[in-house]
């Protein structure tokens, strides 16, 4: 890793609230953003137009050679994930995309396939990259880690509203569960399981705006 350009690593689980905080830490620092998540999700966006037997690894593993995945600005200037040219953001927000990535994401050789396109993100002045193994994997020496967490309640709570904002069906107490399940795998997976990254400032959001979160990280860079 580049010494010289920055990177702030933001790792927690589902729900935590990453992908808000870092996106506003970005624009706050002006450094690009990295969900690593949406490009797991758009993988299974693509092993499900395939229908690739989501069991297979080395299937599934095929497709990160086989389409083109981008992390760039759309045209009302917000980041966006393109999958083959074609914006994918609605997509990755369902319920079953996110069952299907985090599967997937259990598979050693589709980690590996995608590390190097996480590493390409950094770039100058600096990169704030969210998911749940930049600080310990991806970017270990990172200038700056922070652990953000929350209540499975509490995460369920939060997805729970988006969906029903954007007018799609959920249940609550469903949401909660797959939460919990989906903590259980990230946990236990053999390959780049979920932890506290060492030198990560731990943040517990459950009972914190998303204002005073973002001031709490940017109090770590400043």
């Amino acid at each position: 890793m580049s010494v010289e350009v920055p990177v702030l690593t933001i790792d927690g689980p589902s729900g935590s609230g990453k992908g808000s905080i870092s996106k506003r830490v970005a624009e706050q620092l002006d450094w690009y953003y990295l969900d690593s998540g949406a490009l797991y999700r758009t993988l299974g966006i693509a092993a499900i137009n395939a229908k690739v037997d989501l069991t297979n690894e080395d299937a599934v593993a095929a497709l990160i050679n086989r389409i083109k995945l981008e992390f760039k600005r759309n045209e009302q200037g917000l980041w966006g994930v393109f999958l083959d040219g074609e914006e994918v953001g609605q997509l990755l927000q369902t319920e079953e995309v996110g069952n299907v990535a985090s599967s997937i994401a259990v598979f050693p050789k589709v980690r590996s396939g995608l590390l190097a396109m996480q590493k390409s993100f950094q770039q100058a002045p600096g990169l704030v990259a969210d998911g749940r193994d930049m600080g310990s994997v991806v970017f270990p020496k990172a200038a700056y880690k922070v652990y953000l967490t929350a209540s499975a309640a509490e995460r369920g709570e939060r997805r729970y509203k988006q969906l029903i904002e954007k007018g799609i069906d959920a249940n609550l107490r469903t949401i909660i569960q797959d939460i919990e399940e989906r903590d259980e795998r990230d946990k236990s997976r053999s390959e780049s399981p979920l932890v506290v990254p060492n030198g990560a400032v731990y943040i517990d959001s459950s009972l914190s705006s998303i204002d005073e979160v973002v001031q709490q990280v940017l109090n770590i860079i400043e």
